[in-house]
């Protein structure tokens, strides 16, 4: 099958070339948005035959695949597709790219809505960072938040608004940005651009379709630090000996050897160090928090909007409790730390190695105190034994006056 995707703007009355004016002419079937159908309707012919976009999209494939003999008589053999601004920009001519590998598309696109941003402000882009929150959740805008992008463009839709996108800044604390908003871009009567601070655009009401573009207001552009200092953190009932001191905290980081994982795990989580310090550092990954202690979700709340540190997945009760298909979804963690088990250690590991993807690791802490009971090393080793999991070398580390910890490791 044949496509022709032709990118357009806002613009009521758009310009064609004559080479894109001859394909509308001679075309019979067109597929587009209702807002696209609305801007070329006096440009199709009398007899032709419209498809919306609209979801599910596997509808709209089977109502271009009966369509085929209409598409085959047409001069140019080929469904023709309406499509805002770089139809390969985010756009629709991916999802044809997805849905149908094998059809053949040409392509005449015009400017997408933040290279118009960009002119309007006249702001050189080649160093934007872009991010999409059309149809998809916030993870790649954190990711670009913690990374402190100095610019960052942003596709939106009637959920993620600029006022939406502005409050989320504000509650981690990432004000120092200038929010800049284009409306109707390409549209003479409708298009507007608006320049302000994050503060004001959390109270303002923007018109959709609209995009933005964020630029540090400073010089200053604050590094992420590479160990977060224990006093900064929100402690559970003001005790310091219930957090995973920060040398040992970024030691732990290494064993689980988060650069190259995807997803990870942080069972038994207490203030949330550990899972805020790897986002910060780590912000690719997918991050996964457990606690069985109520209280202690506003404490990891509180500590990830002190530290800026937005998109970790809070989860409260029992982790043996949990339903973990429903967690891991399309992709399984393959690093998985346990901070605290309760005695239940064996019990933890083998529901944790249940979900590990393959190249997974488990690492845990083990201290050496008198008042224990309960010998977690050992738990460990008889875990590891009867799950059949490879235990690497243990690391034995001493910090101060605090008691001995060995961090202890192991793969499937």
């Amino acid at each position: 099958m044949k496509f022709i995707v032709i990118g357009i703007t806002d613009n009521p009355k758009p310009w064609f070339p004559p080479e894109v004016m001859e394909i509308i002419k001679n075309g019979k079937v067109f597929s587009g948005g209702k807002r696209h159908h609305e801007i070329v309707a006096s440009y199709l012919p009398s007899d032709a035959q419209w498809i919306d976009i609209t979801a599910p999209l596997d509808a709209v494939f089977e109502q271009y695949q009966s369509s085929m003999f209409n598409v085959q008589s047409s001069k140019f053999n080929a469904l023709i597709v309406f499509a805002s601004g770089d139809p390969l920009f985010y756009g629709f001519a991916n999802t044809i790219r997805r849905k149908m590998p094998e059809a053949e598309i040409a392509l005449y696109p015009t400017f997408n809505s933040l290279q118009m941003l960009a002119h309007r402000l006249v702001m050189p882009y080649h160093d934007m960072h872009i991010v999409s929150l059309t149809g998809r959740p916030w993870s790649d805008f954190d990711k670009a938040l913690i990374e402190r992008k100095a610019k960052i463009g942003i596709l939106t839709d009637r959920e993620h608004t600029p006022a939406a996108i502005a409050q989320r800044m504000l509650e981690y604390g990432y004000n120092c940005y200038t929010m800049h908003v284009g409306e109707h871009l390409g549209n003479p009567q409708k298009e507007r651009v608006t320049t302000l601070t994050i503060e004001e655009a959390v109270r303002r009401d923007f018109t959709h379709p609209n995009c933005l573009l964020l630029s540090y207001s400073g010089d200053y552009r604050g590094e992420t630090p590479f160990g977060i200092p224990d006093s900064e953190f929100a402690l559970l009932d003001g005790r310091e000996k219930m957090i995973t001191k920060m040398p040992i905290r970024l030691l732990t980081l290494q064993a689980l050897e988060l650069p190259c994982k995807k997803r990870f795990w942080d069972i038994g989580f207490c203030t949330g160090s550990v899972s805020i310090e790897a986002r910060l550092l780590f912000p690719h990954l997918q991050i996964d928090a457990f606690e069985i202690r109520p209280e202690c979700e506003a404490i990891i709340n509180e500590n990830m909007h002190r530290h800026g540190a937005p998109g970790i997945q809070i989860h409260m009760g029992d982790f043996l409790s949990a339903c973990c298909d429903s967690i891991v979804t399309n992709t399984p963690p393959d690093a998985i730390f346990i901070g605290g088990h309760g005695g239940r250690l064996k019990e933890i590991m083998a529901k944790a190695v249940s979900v590990l993807a393959d190249d997974g690791c488990i690492v845990m802490n083990s201290v050496k105190a008198p008042k224990v009971t309960t010998d977690s090393e050992q738990l460990w080793n008889e875990a590891c034994q009867e799950l059949g999991l490879h235990q690497e070398p243990p690391l034995h580390i001493q910090l101060n006056q605090y008691h001995p910890i060995t961090i202890l490791k192991c793969r499937k």
